[in-house]
């Protein structure tokens, strides 16, 4: 440190204090044992129940100030299923399936069927990534996923092949899962908590593009319904992707003439079944250049 320096901190950073700490002896019984660590380098201590609300801290935090740094502005989200073959594996999936038992064959064949959607979460993420639209200084609509496999993989790869970068939050899994090869590096993020994860996908959301997917997608759509129908979040573009699917998966008039919703919930959801018109539904809710 510049004694002088009047614009020079006068306390060492942590980083600095770490490597102090390295240089010190560590054969007597005191600087051996674990609680003579640093807390912050205490994996043991970090990792103790008492410390969760910490932990919490550390995954709102690290996500947001690396996002800020990279100047993500908004973004897309895309939410989907983890199954759905992309187009070029439907063959292979469908000839694998030919001597299994008939309930299990038409499962394969009914995923299959789905890959068009694989198409056009791919499709939409690269158009946007595309256009590259920036506003006071920071990247809008920057592609984010749940960074896996499947439309996922679609959402990651079509910004990939737009030359641009794209987000992915992965979650850590009982079994062994890892980022899809398309996540940006320096975007790849993993969270411990579902919650957290949750957050972080709609603090820059601007619209929110839904495909065909299993209890995960259920979870993150239905959760912002409910933020927008209670007020808790401004309206952005839900685009629901495949009528056909979800109206045979989900009854949502029945939901309103049961009375447990308004019709005019039914509002909150914008249908799509190309990459053209969620753009366009996009657009149109922003005021923008197509």
């Amino acid at each position: 440190m510049d004694e002088a320096a009047l614009g020079d901190r006068k306390f060492y950073r942590a980083e600095q204090e770490a490597d102090f700490a390295d240089q010190q002896p560590q054969h007597t019984p005191q600087t051996a044992h674990p609680a003579y660590r640093l807390a912050f380098r205490d994996t043991d201590f970090l990792l103790r129940d008492e410390l969760r609300p910490v932990r919490f801290q550390l995954e709102l935090m690290k996500t947001e100030m690396l996002l800020d740094e990279a100047r993500v502005g908004s973004t897309l989200v895309m939410y989907g299923s983890a199954r759905i073959p992309p187009p070029e594996a439907t063959e292979i999936a469908l000839a694998g399936a030919k001597d299994l038992p008939v309930d299990e064959r038409e499962v394969v064949e009914r995923l299959a069927a789905k890959a068009k959607f694989y198409t056009e979460a791919y499709r939409l993420a690269r158009r946007v990534t595309e256009l590259s639209i920036i506003e006071d200084g920071r990247r809008q609509f920057v592609v984010c996923s749940g960074g896996g496999p499947s439309i996922m993989e679609a959402a990651n790869k079509g910004a990939s092949d737009a030359g641009g970068e794209s987000i992915g939050l992965n979650i850590v899994l009982p079994h062994e899962q890892a980022p899809n090869p398309y996540v940006t590096p320096y975007l790849a993020f993993q969270f411990h908590y579902f919650a957290l994860r949750k957050m972080h996908f709609l603090l820059r959301a601007k619209a929110v593009a839904v495909f065909p997917g299993g209890f995960g997608t259920f979870d993150e759509f239905f959760e912002l319904l409910t933020l927008i129908q209670t007020g808790k979040m401004k309206p952005i573009p839900v685009l629901l992707f495949g009528r056909e699917f979800w109206t045979s998966v989900i009854d949502f008039d029945a939901l309103a003439r049961e009375g447990v919703i308004s019709r005019r919930d039914l509002d909150l959801i914008t249908w799509c079944e190309t990459a053209e018109e969620g753009w366009a539904k996009i657009s149109d809710f922003y005021r923008l250049d197509r």
